[in-house]
């Protein structure tokens, strides 16, 4: 599966990442980089337990 990150710069620095496809995958970082990572790992926890559930 390969999903798209979508990034946005609130106007006090922070960024956004996105993940539309997966619902409640919405997370914050200091940089896109971080942002991204956070996004990734959330990802992965909202399927893991889509699966389990």
């Amino acid at each position: 599966m390969n999903f798209k990150i979508e990034f946005e710069q609130e106007t006090d620095g922070r960024w956004i990442a996105e993940i539309p496809e997966i619902p409640g995958v919405i997370v914050y970082g200091a940089t896109p980089s971080q942002a991204g990572a956070k996004a990734k790992a959330l990802a992965l926890r909202v399927l893991a337990d889509r699966m389990e559930n």
